[in-house]
């Protein structure tokens, strides 16, 4: 998995590295290569191509001088080939979510992709919306907290608590699917749901209610979110686990959860490929966090099953096209072979969006599910703590 752009100019090769499936490309002075080389890696690898403030900072590090016209302009078409490689890979893997919005190619370029269609220039639903802006967020956000720094601050961090081992535990304990409940002050579909929002405060409520663990949202910008909330759950002593629920599109993002606190961390299928899937959950097996891979349809889940390593399915019924929730949809993912899978393997999966009464708990936990993700119907509530039990339709508490 470790990818290698070397780029030769003045003598120099200057070595760039990205996630991608094995794929050579050799253009004029400037060669692509790319190769799968096992874990671990997270020292050389990033999950996008390199931005033009990380190939510089690699050529001042080599010292070579980036004040040359034509080698800058070949990095920028090595970068938005790069891309441009990747977006194949996606698209052969049903992946209909582009990770960035479309660009022209840069002034010089020649290749495979000169007389390609890009789509339209606006985001096509809301999670690619969310998907462009976080590229761009991340990239501000890594110039702030280097990956070194991050790394070393992961050392000094607070051992994760396990996030799998409480959900089995409530199921087992309760008989009903383990609650995750979401700590959220806003959605895009339902704006703000809680004006009087103290997340720690939520957050205590939930563990009182029998919640096992929490997810706590971290994007700010649509649903009002933040890592500060989830840090601030963590040093109140909130016991249950806590789920980073964050739109992950590099590494990065992975270390600085962990660092705020998080147990586990979200991975989100539509919008990342099955290497970065891979690559991904590998890095947070090694930093101690739980992931929960979420998939939207069938074949999403076909491409999850297929990936090794995997404990936690979510299964969101919320549409990425028209953001209509349809809870069938869990039923629908769960049978026939991808049930069989599933049980074969003893995942748990996670039903999530458009869970609000006793019996929509009932229909999906008839259908397979061992867990349930559930914001909106309980944060709303004036008492989250009675909002549980009247979902769960009794007291889960532990009391």
């Amino acid at each position: 998995m470790d990818a290698l752009v070397p780029v030769q100019s003045a003598g120099h090769r200057l070595p760039l590295r990205l996630i991608s499936p094995s794929l050579y490309r050799c253009i004029g002075s400037v060669s692509i290569k790319r190769s799968f080389s096992g874990f671990p890696m997270d020292t050389r690898i990033s999950s996008r191509a390199p931005s033009q403030f990380t190939i510089r900072a690699q050529q001042e590090s080599l010292g070579v001088a980036s004040s040359s016209p034509s080698l800058e302009n070949e990095l920028r078409i090595k970068e938005w080939e790069v891309d441009m490689y990747q977006n194949e890979v996606a698209v052969s893997q049903g992946i209909r979510i582009r990770r960035k919005p479309p660009s022209k190619a840069p002034l010089g370029y020649t290749g495979p992709f000169d007389l390609r269609l890009q789509g339209a220039d606006s985001p096509s639903n809301i999670l690619e919306e969310i998907t462009w802006y976080k590229d761009q967020e991340v990239s501000k956000m890594k110039e702030l907290n280097s990956l070194e720094a991050l790394k070393k601050a992961v050392e000094n961090a607070p051992p994760t608590r396990d996030f799998v081992g409480a959900l089995r535990m409530a199921h087992q304990r309760t008989g009903f699917p383990g609650l995750i409940a979401e700590v959220k002050k806003a959605s895009p579909s339902r704006g703000i749901l809680k004006e009087n929002f103290d997340p720690v405060e939520i957050a205590q409520a939930y563990e009182r209610g029998g919640a096992a663990c929490l997810s706590v949202l971290t994007d700010q910008k649509y649903f009002k979110g933040g890592f500060e909330n989830l840090e601030a759950i963590r040093s109140a002593g909130v016991k249950c686990p806590l789920l980073c629920k964050e739109f992950v599109v590099d590494p990065w993002q992975i270390y600085y959860a962990r660092t705020k606190g998080a147990d586990a961390v979200l991975l989100i299928a539509a919008i990342l490929t099955d290497l970065e899937i891979t690559y991904l959950l590998k890095l947070c097996k090694k930093l101690g966090l739980a992931t929960l891979v979420e998939v939207h349809d069938e074949r999403e889940m076909g491409r999850v099953l297929g990936v090794e390593g995997i404990e936690l399915v979510g299964i969101n019924n919320r549409s990425l096209e028209t953001f209509k929730v349809d809870i069938s949809n869990t039923k629908k993912l769960l049978e026939g072979e991808h049930g069989r899978q599933i049980r074969e393997k003893d995942m748990i999966v996670v039903g999530e969006s458009g869970l609000f009464t006793p019996d929509d708990i009932a229909y999906v936990q008839a259908a397979g599910v061992k867990a349930v993700l559930v914001g909106e119907s309980i944060v709303k509530q004036n008492d989250p703590e009675k909002g549980i039990a009247g979902l769960f339709g009794k007291n889960i508490s532990h009391t």
